[in-house]
Parts: C-alpha cells; structure tokens; sequence
C-alpha cells in the first residue's frame, strides 16, 4: 500500500477528524481560486492611471508578484511547522497567545464570509445579464450558489477538493482565452489612442508608485490559501510550500500575461482610469458582443473564488474551535468536512447575501486583511526566537530580511489604509474590541 493510500485508511478507520488527503494540485488551485477573482479585470485601469509607462505598469505587476513570493516564503515556513487547519488563527495563537489567535479567527473568518457574499451576489447580477429571465433573480441565483458549494462541501473534503481544482481550471483556462484572443485578434483592433497622461516625477512619481503598488497587492491577496488546510495536506511539511509557491507563481504568470494583452489591444491612455479594463478590450476585440463574454468569464471566476471562500470560512471556524474555546465547532462529518462550521459560516453568507447587509462589513474588514498579514509576519520573528530548535521542514529563505520586507510593507499599508479610511479602520477597531468579550463568555463556559 503506498503511503498515500496508508494516510487515507488510517484516516477512514479514525471518523471525526479531518482527512489528510489533498495534495499539491488542490493548493495551487485553492490558492489561484482565492486569488483571482474580478479585481485583475478592474484593476490595471488604476495602475495605468498612476504609472501611464508601459514599463512601469508591468513592471509594477512584477514587484507586486516578488512581493506576494516573500509573504508566501514567511507563511510557507508557518504552515509547514504547524500542521493544523485553520490558518492565521493557528499561527498567531502558536506565536502571541491564545487571545490573538482568536481575535484573528474572528476577523478572518468574517471577512472571508463578507468575500464570499461579495462574490455570490455578482454571480447572480451576472447571469441574470446572461440570462434575461433570470434579471430579477439575481438574489436568489446569488443564495443558491451558495447553497450549492455547501452542499457538494458537506459531502466530502474529497468533492470539495474535486470542486476547486475543476472551477480553477475553467477560471484558468478563461483567462488564458482572453489572452490569445488579445494576441491573435488585437493587432488591428485597438481604438484610436488617447493621450496618456504624463509619467510623474521625483517625489509625485513615488507616491503614483505606492499607491499602484497598493492596489497590484491587494489584487495579489489570497496566497494564504493552502495554509488552511494544513491538517488536510497529506504531506503538509513538503506540500504547502510547494503549494503555495506554485500557486503565486500560477498567479504572477497569468497577471502579467493579461496585462500585456491588455496593452496589445488598448494603448494606455484608453486604459488610464478605465474601471473595467477587460470590459474595454473585449468591446474592442469582439464589438457588442464583448460585454456578455467578460461577464461570463466574471461569473466562472467568482464560482472559483466562492468555493475558496467557503472552504476557507469553514476551516477558520474549526481552527477557532479546534483551540477548545467551541469544541462543538470542531465535529467532524465522516466525509472530512468541519459540518458545524460549514453550516455557521454558509448561514452568515446567506443571512449577507439575502440582507444585503455585507457591503458595510466588506468596507470594515478590509482593514484585517492587512493587519492579519501583519500579525503572521511578526509571528514568524517569535517563534523563531522562542521556538529555535522546533522542527521546521520548510524555512523561509533569507530572513529574518525577507520576513521583515513583508512586515515593514504590512504595516506601511495598515497605515494608510487608517489615513485613507479612519471611519472603516475605527469600525475595524471596534469589531476587535467586541471579540474580547465574546472571548471571555466562550472561555468562562468552557470551563465552567
């Protein structure tokens, strides 16, 4: 029997836990489907804006990948040491303490959930466009994606495994089109050009170059992906990091591809400010017709980024549990799946996608995007001072520098993101603060 086969009976014969039978292929899907959603679409209008040099926009959209490569070098060293699902909340409840690590979770888990109902609700608009008599369905279409990821997910790890890396390859595979289609059919539909705005200089052009470099990141957020199923990975201490490199590199190569299509088709002064980049270039490759094929292509990338997102919800619900401050949270269903996170973290999509309440915490958990990437960096510091001798099949290369190039840029970004939205970034602050008691009253039951 191999060893792969030897991990999965040995995980039949133990019902209630989490099967360790996912492999590289699901991480990098899980990491390219929680990746690329609608943003890559929408966002090189703003960079071009910023940086109108064809140089220096794709140049920005490299430095934003070598970024995301060191993030991942820092997580992959976490998740390969610390094989549990859950991901931040595991780390940071390892390295500051339990408090932290629950104050993640609990961030975590509601911004994947509001990422979720973001991506549900913009299927449903999108193929009500599709499908004009399912336009004033686009809620309930929005409700019933939902409910079906969750269905196939309650099956089984095994499904939902099968899921993401099926959704991922039609995401992939659209993409790619787009891209050839720019190529092959590009040279003599480009639109008159407009004239690009002037390139910035001395200290206005670094300013064009953080604030492009800041939206090429936050494009880039989702890397982090395999890192939740750490328990789940057969062999996690040599999969994750090849997971996780091999889904940001997956995720750089179609980056730059399509905006070098994109720059085929559309000189930069068009592109500048544009807020629908794609939209633009496929009306000007395929005329009226465009319009419909980039919704489609909008719709199969969100189907992607949605079952990501609720695989992951599920798994920092459980990670939150696993800790013993909700241990009914942490049942396990015989097909692998956490079946009473699943349902906590489906519920709160569908309670934000059928209110329509999501778009506010969207707004306010933004913020902990940020601050957890921050949290995870500093993580890696501690435990490499309190933990020294742990075992550490992957190690990230060059820190402590390339660990504190992340953390000095998290928290440049946390930073602004306070200067340009103190009124978000304060709500942030008071979600926080009602996880402390929520902390105590779980800690106070549990053990009384």
């Amino acid at each position: 029997m191999s060893e792969a086969n030897t991990i999965v009976a040995a995980a039949r014969a133990r019902p209630g836990r989490l099967l360790a039978v996912l492999g590289v292929a699901f991480g990098i899907a899980v990491t390219v489907g929680n990746t690329i959603g609608s943003g890559i679409l929408r966002t090189p209008g703003e960079v071009a804006a910023q940086l109108p040099s064809a140089w220096l926009f794709l140049g920005v959209w490299l430095l934003g990948g070598l970024y995301a490569l060191l993030g991942a070098n820092a997580l992959a060293e976490l998740a390969a040491m610390t094989p549990e699902s859950g991901g931040y909340t595991v780390f940071v409840r390892r390295a500051l303490g339990p408090f932290p690590g629950f104050a993640v979770g609990w961030s975590d888990w509601l911004s994947t959930c509001t990422s979720a109902a973001l991506a549900a609700i913009v299927i449903g608009e999108y193929t009500g466009e599709l499908v004009p008599p399912l336009a004033t369905h686009g809620r309930a279409l929005a409700a019933a994606s939902v409910a079906v990821f969750a269905l196939l997910q309650w099956r089984g790890v095994r499904i939902a495994s099968v899921t993401q890396e099926l959704t991922t390859a039609l995401k992939a595979g659209g993409l790619l089109a787009l891209v050839g289609a720019c190529f092959l059919l590009g040279g003599d539909a480009a639109p008159a050009a407009a004239p690009a705005p002037a390139v910035p200089a001395g200290a206005a052009l670094l300013a064009a170059f953080v604030l492009a470099m800041q939206s090429v990141i936050f494009t880039y957020d989702g890397f982090s992906g395999p890192s939740y199923f750490a328990g789940e990975i057969r062999n996690a201490g040599r999969d994750i990091p090849r997971s996780i490199f091999g889904g940001v590199a997956a995720v750089i190569a179609i980056y730059v591809l399509l905006n070098a299509a994109f720059l085929y088709v559309l000189p930069l002064g068009v592109m500048a400010g544009d807020t629908f980049v794609a939209g633009r270039a496929a009306g000007a490759l395929f005329g009226p017709r465009g319009d419909s094929l980039i919704q489609a292509l909008v719709v199969l990338s969100l189907l992607s980024a949605l079952n990501a997102y609720v695989l992951i919800a599920s798994r920092v619900f459980y990670g939150v549990s696993a800790s013993g401050i909700f241990p009914a949270g942490a049942a396990v269903n015989r097909g692998g799946t956490p079946a009473p996170a699943l349902l906590a973290s489906a519920g709160i999509v569908l309670a934000f996608v059928v209110t329509g309440t999501f778009q506010k915490v969207v707004a306010v958990t933004a913020f902990f995007f940020v601050a957890n990437y921050t949290l995870t960096f500093l993580s890696v510091f501690v435990l490499r001072r309190r933990e020294p001798d742990a075992p550490r099949p992957f190690r990230a290369r060059a820190h402590p520098w390339s660990t504190g190039v992340v953390l000095v840029g998290s928290l440049a970004f946390l930073g602004a993101a306070v200067a340009a939205d103190s009124r978000n970034s304060l709500a942030a602050l008071g979600l926080l603060a009602v996880s402390w008691p929520l902390f105590r009253l779980l800690r106070a039951r549990r053990s009384g």
